[in-house]
């Protein structure tokens, strides 16, 4: 596209910048484009970010090859005889490659087809501002081009971390995206982290055929979740062959990812260090904002002490002008709050007054079964009860669903807690069968603000695994 250019001829004028292309970048790019501003979209690496291209749409792609697996294993339970099964690795992994190029390619096309946005594929940062007062212009680099944009919207997501560990670093270890390119099958996958990035490939390929480790420097897995639904997540993955290693403090990492590794332990009670040897080192500890070569100081924006970017409810940074969306705004880790940070932010930029204050946040941990969660979980709420909070709770096993049982799907449990004296939903926890979809039944319920009787007293459809929420409300008992 033609776009204006300022009197000395040596910067591009823009109404908008976006700095980064993941799920919130894009969207809003075309939206603001298709209502007449000239917007510059700009990206260093992949269009789509982490989502797209190393989170997302891979995991849950390969989640699916380990589950046909999984459950051709399981034929004979069914009455169905298959015979020996084996996985053709790079097979599984060159679909993945597929699904994940084809979705790359529909947002290529879509931003290179909106009228109005310009790509720019280099990385971004800010240089100041051109003029003088809040008028003035956002100064932005990209290689040897300058911008002058008149807001700006950072879209730039977070990068997986190493922690400082003696020869870690030396050793070759992968985080997810190096783990996503390999075409061997690793014989034994040592995984540093035992949270959601980490159970949920280490489940994936163990099923697919490696011996899988994971070990964990918390007292048990996924930390955040209450205990009882942590061991049941152990047990699943132990019955499954995983090895799982808590209260494990790891002092050494030699040999190199792909060969050979050694990591070297010291686990809680044990009398002597842990020698875990693999073939590949996978290490899903944590993350961090990709803030550090923006040039966000050069304009005044403000930074947290672990680089992320402090923003209001609407999501505007301490410089008016410069919005933050997506994870480096600490509102939400995830897709989905990436996507309705867009949403927002669009919908203000229209005359709303929409904010991301008391969001709902609903997420899930997709193990087979998957793990939906919504609000509060018990041990939160105990929390809150010495302060004075009055909760009803309710529990219901998922051995006890007639759904379950009728597709040999039975582990799980289902947990639902209310506000005693609102009696309004403040959380859920629905690990099973269906558990990142129907813990959306209560996150809806939560942002209409809707009594828990509504949901007791609906007509669901049989046979769901949803149709046992009205039993379960119907044994709402006090917390104690």
């Amino acid at each position: 596209m033609t776009v204006p250019r300022d009197d000395d001829a040596r910067s591009i004028r823009v109404n908008a910048a976006v700095i980064g292309s993941g799920q919130a970048g894009p969207s809003l790019a075309a939206a603001l484009a298709a209502e007449g501003e000239s917007v510059a979209l700009f990206e260093g690496h992949l269009l789509g970010g982490t989502c797209v291209n190393t989170g997302c749409t891979p995991t849950k792609t390969l989640r699916k090859s380990a589950r046909v697996a999984h459950l051709a294993r399981r034929a004979g339970e069914f009455g169905i005889q298959v015979g020996e099964v084996t996985v053709d690795f790079a097979a599984v992994m060159e679909r993945m490659a597929a699904v994940v190029d084809a979705s790359r390619s529909g947002l290529t096309r879509w931003m290179t087809g909106s009228s109005g946005v310009t790509i720019v594929r280099d990385w971004a940062r800010l240089d100041g501002r051109d003029g003088a007062g809040e008028q003035a212009a956002f100064i932005v680099r990209a290689g040897n081009q300058r911008f002058l944009a008149g807001r700006v919207y950072l879209n730039v997501g977070t990068t997986a971390t190493m922690p400082p560990i003696p020869g870690l670093k030396e050793s070759g270890a992968m985080v997810n995206d190096a783990l996503l390119a390999l075409r061997e099958l690793p014989a034994h996958l040592v995984i540093l982290g035992g949270s959601y990035i980490g159970l949920e490939l280490g489940q994936i390929f163990r099923r697919l055929g490696s011996a899988v480790t994971i070990i964990e420097t918390s007292p048990m897995i996924v930390s955040r979740e209450d205990a009882d639904v942590s061991e049941r997540l152990t047990a699943l993955l132990r019955d499954a062959g995983v090895q799982i290693l808590t209260n494990a403090a790891v002092q050494t990492v030699s040999g190199h990812s792909g060969h050979e590794i050694t990591v070297q332990l010291q686990v809680s009670g044990a009398p002597s260090a842990i020698a875990v040897r693999g073939t590949h080192l996978l290490v899903a500890t944590g993350r961090r904002p990709n803030t550090a070569t923006l040039g966000l100081d050069t304009v005044g924006v403000t930074l947290d002490a672990q680089g992320y970017v402090p923003v209001n409810g609407a999501l505007q940074t301490n410089v008016p002008g410069v919005w933050a969306v997506g994870d480096v705004n600490r509102r939400g880790a995830f897709t989905h709050t990436s996507y309705q940070d867009h949403e927002i932010v669009l919908a203000n930029h229209r005359g709303g007054a929409r904010t991301a204050d008391g969001r709902v946040t609903t997420y899930a941990l997709y193990t087979d079964p998957p793990l939906g969660r919504v609000g509060l979980n018990e041990t939160e709420a105990r929390r809150l009860m010495s302060a004075g909070r009055r909760f009803l709770h309710a529990t219901h096993e998922m051995r006890n669903v007639s759904r379950a049982k009728e597709e040999s799907e039975t582990v799980g449990v289902i947990k639902v807690i209310v506000d005693a004296e609102t009696h309004q939903f403040v959380g859920a926890t629905i690990f099973g069968i269906g558990g990142d979809e129907i813990v959306q039944i209560v996150s809806a319920m939560m942002a209409a603000d809707a009594p828990y009787q509504v949901l007791r007293d609906f007509l669901p459809v049989h046979p769901t695994v949803t149709e046992f929420l009205p039993t379960i409300l119907g044994k709402l008992a006090p917390l104690e």
